[in-house]
C-alpha cells in the first residue's frame, strides 16, 4: 500500500512529529533505547494508551524500532531508528529556539 505524502516537505515532516507526544517520545529516545515504562515515566501526564497508540504509529512511520524479549514478565524496549535519528537537528533547532523563546519572554516579564 503506498502512502500519499503531502507536496511540503514541511507539511511531511509535521505530519510525523506534530503530535503534541510523538516530539517528546522523540526527544526521549535520542538519549537511547527505553523500556515502555521509562517512557511514560518521563513523560508523566500522557496515558498509557495514548503512549501505546503513538508508538505504534511511529513504528509504521519508520522512527521507532520496538524489540520483544520472550521473559516473564516481557520486556519491550523502543529505540529510534536511523530515519528517527535523523531527526536530532530538528529537535535541537526547537530547543535551541525554545531557549531563545523563553529569554526574550523573561526580559520582558522583568521590564514590568
Amino acid at each position: 500500500m503506498e502512502r500519499k505524502l503531502p507536496a511540503c516537505p514541511v507539511e511531511t515532516t509535521l505530519t510525523l512529529i506534530s503530535d503534541r507526544w510523538k516530539i517528546l517520545i522523540i526527544r526521549d529516545l535520542m538519549a537511547g533505547t527505553r523500556r515502555f515504562g521509562e517512557l511514560k515515566k518521563s513523560l508523566g501526564a500522557i496515558s498509557q494508551k495514548v503512549l501505546t497508540a503513538n508508538l505504534r504509529k511511529m513504528e509504521a512511520d519508520g522512527l521507532v524500532t520496538r524489540t520483544v524479549y520472550a521473559e516473564v514478565p516481557p520486556r519491550v524496549e523502543y529505540a529510534l531508528t536511523e530515519l528517527g535519528r535523523s531527526l536530532g537537528p530538528v529537535i535541537d533547532a526547537m530547543k535551541e529556539w525554545g531557549k531563545g523563546y523563553q529569554k526574550m519572554i523573561d526580559k520582558e516579564s522583568a521590564k514590568c
